[in-house]
């Protein structure tokens, strides 16, 4: 028998640890340990094993030399899903005559990294506090009268489905980073840069999965998993900010359409020379309110002006805004009278017609003398089509007007209006004479302003959602 001993090398939790470095070729199946009645079965190798205690195990003798891995995989079962493994190298006298001096890539940046993601995660989650709760929803949810009541059925278990998905991301994070810190260890002990590639996918991937759920754990507002009814109006600057109204409706279509949610324009209003003088648009998918709040403001344009026979510059505004789409199953009690509080004027669609809009006098326009709200409505096939849907967005509206009333804290949701025109402006767009947009609340900032006006938002969108978590938690 060589002259060898067995050195720990590690103890990880998860079985799926031992798969890992059976699939990286850095351990074989000697023998598995047991501990009491619950012997624990390993995945199959070609070395096979068998149930016998660790005591056994390494009395009938170490493994005889051979090319590849020399680690023998010890396994305690402890009856849980939470066994623990125990790694043994077996060191043999003359191991370091055959170590190479080729370093394996070095993740403990990247993994520390992620540790310090998933202890941050573990503060906005406020996980003790989720999982403290957890019970009592969960034998709330389990009531056999729980439906006599269907809103607060639907609250409780949305409320429930919410928890359980956040505490088993956040697991389920923790236990693949603990995965990726064991396997980058042993390769690390067997100078075996083999596991470098799966180490780096692994690595991405939670890293994919630690920006999505950042993402999520913004939307904190009441109404952030709602649809949007979003508006577009032109500000100063003549035909230019009539065009500019007509670009920014482009970007945020294509900016939807890339997120897959789907767009229903219901009402535009052409400029007198050029472009449009207002537009409303729904934008229905989750989370769209959510994403979209943050866009309310001022948009501002620099650039060479198509409509100037000089050539000149010009600057141009447009405004948008946004509210959530308050559907049926909200709850929420607007009384509107509308006989008292209405006053509904139809017309005719304005517009090329066609495909897109009736040309008929179908359209509606609904003004709310309380708080002289308008909107209006003249993309649908009829009269009645069009009245239901404008008094959908005005009740939408009318909801948002209220929380703001109610609260200045829902003010800083929902955001202030104020005129299109300068120094009001929340996000610039340069095209001359330099290429740049701006975000002037989180200092984002991109040279892309094609990719930009083509609808790629995300990246505005995201930081300021993380701007608006850092100024509140300051």
């Amino acid at each position: 028998m060589p002259n060898a001993t067995a050195v720990p090398v590690m103890a990880a939790r998860r079985p799926a640890v031992a798969g890992l470095a059976l699939r990286a070729g850095l351990v074989r199946v000697v023998a598995s340990a047991k501990v009491g009645e619950s012997p624990l079965r390993l995945p199959a190798t070609p070395m096979g094993h068998g149930d016998t205690t660790l005591g056994q195990a390494l009395a009938g003798g170490l493994p005889e030399r051979t090319q590849g891995p020399r680690v023998v995989l010890v396994a305690h079962s402890f009856g849980s899903p939470g066994s623990t493994f125990i790694l043994f190298r077996c060191a043999y006298a003359d191991d370091a005559d055959e170590r190479t001096d080729k370093p394996m890539r070095d993740f403990s940046d990247e993994l520390a990294g992620l540790r310090k993601r998933l202890n941050e995660a573990h503060d906005y989650l406020n996980l003790d506090k989720l999982r403290a709760s957890r019970p009592q929803l969960e034998t709330e949810a389990s009531r056999p009268d729980l439906w006599d009541d269907p809103a607060r059925a639907r609250k409780v278990t949305g409320e429930l489905a919410a928890l359980n998905d956040d505490v088993d991301t956040f697991d389920g994070l923790a236990e693949r980073i603990e995965e990726a810190e064991t396997l980058f260890e042993l390769g690390r002990e067997e100078g075996d840069d083999s596991v470098v590639a799966e180490l780096a996918e692994l690595l991405a991937g939670v890293e994919r999965d630690f920006d999505r759920l950042e993402i999520a754990s913004l939307f904190t507002g009441e109404y952030d998993d709602h649809s949007a009814v979003c508006e577009i109006h032109s500000g100063a600057g003549g035909a230019d900010a009539a065009d500019w109204a007509e670009m920014l409706l482009r970007m945020f279509i294509r900016w939807a359409e890339r997120k897959g949610f789907y767009v229903e324009l219901d009402s535009v209003t052409p400029g007198t020379e050029a472009g449009i003088s207002s537009a409303t648009f729904i934008v229905k998918g989750q989370n769209a309110y959510g994403l979209l709040r943050g866009e309310q403001g001022t948009h501002r344009l620099v650039r060479i002006s198509p409509f100037n026979a000089q050539g000149k510059r010009q600057t141009a505004f447009a405004g948008f805004s946004a509210v959530p789409l308050i559907e049926d199953s909200d709850n929420v009690n607007i009384e509107i009278d509308e006989k008292r509080d209405l006053r509904i004027d139809r017309y005719r669609s304005s517009g090329a017609g066609g495909q897109h809009v009736n040309v008929t006098d179908s359209a509606i326009r609904i003004t709310h003398l309380p708080t002289g709200t308008v909107v209006s409505c003249q993309n649908e096939r009829s009269q009645h089509q069009n009245k239901d849907r404008a008094m959908q967005i005005l009740k939408a509206k009318l909801v948002d007007l209220e929380r703001r009333q109610r609260s200045e804290e829902l003010a800083k949701v929902t955001g202030e209006k104020t005129m299109a025109d300068f120094g009001t402006q929340i996000r610039s767009y340069v095209l001359h004479p330099y290429q740049m947009v701006k975000d002037l609340r989180s200092e984002h900032e991109t040279g892309n302003v094609d990719g930009v006006l083509d609808g790629d938002l995300d990246p505005f969108i995201e930081a300021y959602l993380r701007f608006e978590r850092g100024s509140s938690s300051n």
